[in-house]
């Protein structure tokens, strides 16, 4: 099965820019296709310095939805929102103070690749990070999801008026031009050693090393079960696992609501919009209801999904009744997307009348 490589390489324009990202893109474009991806053959998107986090996000989703083996190559810098707090991948755009509008949200990325199957994503990261985020980096670890195997740097703030170079990234593209990819974790500590005896690495580096699940993972089940097109049994063996953290753990707890998203995607996987808006308004809901702000990831995650799912319903009664649930959801949880409310209330007023 052929392989897919995405390569991200992003940092701000002018004096906020902490890496020379896309100066590492040259040298894996001179790399084969098939020696990024570790397979035979492979399909490779490029994004050097993307202006719009949503640009970003639409050719991630493409990349998460093919079938074959994943690799993802992140060279860039993180850097917190103002209102959140929550780590950000920086874009062109990206200043201080606009963080949570011309910025990718790292959470992105995890939703993005979460119902991947298990072993079939890997992620190379070299970013690197400003004082702020550096700090907030020592208390909370980075989370690129838990299906993924995940491996790299993360850079403490180089010196004052200093642009890094990415070194890790250099070191790993330079490895591949060889014509050969060793497994993951080989690749990663020949690349940490070449830093080391070149001079690119520091001390103080935050190293990522972590291998993916193990096997029987039933992430992994599911998700073979949707590829086959057994989406039926797909949601039975999510649903029973839902029940078990629901009975365990209870309703609201991480676990089972963890299970009620993955139930959420796999009826937008069958092509059933209706069922997952249905289920992506009821876990923001649960949420909410559980004490978690508007604000958060996971509850703006929901309501934006459920906004998806039901701009894709044609059947116009199901669209009037979950659209005004979805309205008065916005109302609470606007989202990072100007006039997402206002797009609502329009398109309702518009099935209202055709009603």
């Amino acid at each position: 099965m052929p392989g897919t490589v995405l390569l991200l390489a992003a940092s701000p324009v002018g004096r906020g820019c902490l890496v020379d990202a896309a100066s590492v893109l040259p040298v894996l474009a001179a790399v084969p296709p098939a020696v990024l991806a570790g397979t035979d053959t492979a399909n490779v998107v490029e994004l050097a310095d993307p202006l719009e986090p949503q640009a970003v996000l639409t050719r991630l989703r493409a990349a998460a939805a093919a079938p074959g083996p994943l690799t993802v190559y992140v060279t860039g810098q993180l850097q917190l929102d103002r209102r959140e707090r929550l780590p950000h991948l920086a874009l062109a755009r990206t200043t201080p103070s606009t963080v949570r509008y011309t910025a990718l949200p790292w959470h992105w990325i995890r939703e993005e690749l979460r119902l991947r199957p298990s072993g079939a994503t890997t992620l190379l990261l070299d970013l690197h990070a400003d004082q702020e985020t550096w700090e907030w980096l020592r208390a909370h670890p980075l989370d690129s999801g838990r299906n993924n195997a995940v491996y790299g740097r993360i850079a403490p703030p180089p010196s004052r008026r200093t642009v890094a170079a990415p070194a890790y990234m250099r070191a790993v593209a330079t490895i591949l031009r060889s014509g050969h990819r060793p497994p993951p974790d080989q690749l990663h500590q020949q690349a940490l050693d070449r830093c080391a005896s070149d001079g690119g690495a520091s001390g103080a580096d935050l190293v990522l090393a972590a291998p993916g699940p193990v096997a029987g993972d039933p992430h992994a089940v599911i998700a073979a079960a949707v590829r086959s097109g057994r989406h039926g049994d797909a949601d039975a063996l999510a649903a029973r696992h839902e029940r078990a953290a629901a009975l365990a753990l209870g309703p609201a707890s991480e676990d089972a609501l963890h299970w009620a998203e993955v139930r959420a995607d796999l009826a937008m996987f069958a092509g059933d919009p209706v069922r997952s808006c249905r289920a992506w308004l009821a876990v923001a809901e649960a949420r909410l209801r559980a004490g978690q702000e508007p604000g958060t990831p996971p509850v703006e995650a929901a309501v934006d999904r459920a906004h998806h799912q039901w701009g894709l319903i044609r059947d116009g009664a199901r669209a009037r009744e979950l659209g005004s649930a979805l309205a008065a959801l916005r109302g609470r949880v606007p989202g990072r997307r100007e006039g997402a409310l206002d797009h609502v209330q329009r398109e309702l007023s518009r099935l209202q009348t055709q009603g």
